[in-house]
């Protein structure tokens, strides 16, 4: 019996070291099963041969995906028929079992579980006790999560006995048990799949997984439920999930215009005349491309002649279309542009020049209408060239009415770098580009 003990105690603590390295996944079996004892030599002058049936106890350790280790524990209590006297066997067996459905041969989740089992042990035979060692083939069928039908045949070696009175016991045995799983898989992200199973096995606390642990994706456009904005529409990742039907770059839900490509700053909406009023609140959306408009996105016309100011050469005094706005009487006349240094809005002496001969031409008239249009060349943000374009301008406008001319009929226009004289393509043509124009007329 000490030999049992000291066994069993090195069995626990082998089993011990397992625990510290794997899974802590544990289980026990529960089983019965049939025994056909061989009496090794038996003569037909004793028929010692026959049957009997043991319960029997396991406890299993998972080491590997193709192995496990267990304890296993059988008390016979034998009844055969040609047997005389009872026999009672107790065997206590350490066995490595060599599972097939490692995922190499089978699948770890197969319906069908076989496997190898093998090692040794020690037999309570009669009155003696003696190592032994059994072997044999098994098969495990999964009823559930933690429970799994087992069925075993195999063959166990007897001890050999101290006289002649008695030939070597040998056994064969089928048994059927149920198995129990003690303990859980390692289940990292805590989803309820176990690792081994988990196909997204870092998937975050809390997030809603499929049967491979991978969060779920309902639309199935690749974006999880969990960071899908448009969990139930098929999307781009690059939108959290959300469909851009009109490809504008705006997603659909926040798309004011979902079906008409747009622009960002009107939510997605067009603004086809480009005039800063987006199509669906323009209520003149075909302006002319340039023209000053209100908030309705039609064009002014701040004489009210009928002829729209960006179309109007006299914007400010109501003239018929056929004179391009202006009063029966004026004439237009031309005028060649004066130029500006780079990013500057001081005339040059040049420009001063060109200017009193204008002076000269306007004092001369009965009446007259001056538009000087500030322009600039394309270096800088749109922004500041548009307040240099005016301010060239308005020094333009200063500089007439420093030499007598009414600047109630002198206007300002600044169209920054959007009415460009020549291609801004290089030095030269760019200097060309940073001027002052006019629009006269005069009634002499």
């Amino acid at each position: 019996m000490k030999r049992f003990t000291f066994i069993a105690l090195a069995l626990l603590l082998t089993l011990g070291v397992f625990a510290q390295n794997a899974d802590n996944k544990w289980a026990i079996g529960l089983g019965a099963g049939g025994y056909y004892t061989n009496i090794v030599n038996a003569t037909n002058d004793r028929l010692d041969n026959g049957f009997g049936f043991t319960p029997e106890l396991y406890l299993s350790r998972y080491l590997s995906p193709s192995f496990d280790a267990y304890l296993k524990t059988n008390i016979g209590l034998w009844n055969s028929t040609t047997v005389v006297n009872d026999l009672d066997v107790a065997n206590h067996m350490l066995n490595l079992r060599y599972k097939l459905f490692n995922d190499k041969i089978l699948s770890a989740d197969s319906k069908v579980q076989p496997y190898f089992f093998a090692g040794a042990g020690l037999l309570q035979d009669h009155d003696k006790s003696g190592a032994n060692w059994n072997g044999g083939v098994g098969f495990k069928f999964p009823l559930g999560d933690i429970t799994s039908l087992y069925l075993e045949g195999g063959y166990l070696r007897g001890i050999e006995p101290e006289s002649g009175n008695r030939d070597r016991d040998d056994f064969m045995k089928a048994t059927i048990g149920l198995e129990f799983n003690l303990g859980k898989g390692k289940d990292s992200d805590g989803d309820g799949v176990p690792d081994r199973r988990d196909k997204c096995p870092n998937t975050p606390k809390g997030v809603a997984v499929d049967a491979d642990g991978c969060p779920l994706d309902r639309d199935g456009d690749g974006v999880p439920d969990y960071l899908d904005e448009c969990p139930d529409t098929p999307g781009l990742k690059e939108f959290n999930g959300c469909p851009d039907r009109d490809g504008d770059g705006v997603p659909d839900h926040l798309d004011e215009c979902p079906d008409v490509p747009g622009l960002k700053k009107f939510n997605g909406c067009p603004d086809s005349d480009g005039d800063g009023v987006p199509d669906h609140k323009d209520e003149c959306p075909d302006t002319p491309r340039g023209c000053p408009v209100d908030e309705k996105g039609c064009p002014l016309d701040s004489d009210g002649d009928g002829v729209i100011d960006c179309e109007d050469d006299c914007p400010n005094e109501p003239g018929p279309k056929e004179n391009k706005g202006c009063p029966v009487g004026l004439i237009e006349i031309d005028m060649g542009p004066v130029y500006f240094d780079f990013d500057k809005s001081v005339l040059k002496a040049e420009g001063k020049a060109e200017l009193d001969k204008l002076v000269s031409t306007l004092n001369a008239a009965k009446k007259y209408e001056v538009v000087v249009n500030g322009h600039t060349c394309n270096i800088g943000a749109e922004g500041y060239n548009q307040g240099l374009s005016e301010r060239r301008a308005q020094e333009v406008v200063k500089y007439l009415t420093t030499k007598g001319i009414n600047n109630a009929y002198v206007g300002a226009k600044g169209y920054g770098e959007t009415q460009p004289a020549q291609p801004n393509t290089s030095v030269t043509n760019r200097k060309l580009n940073r001027r002052a124009e006019f629009d006269v007329k005069v009634q002499k």
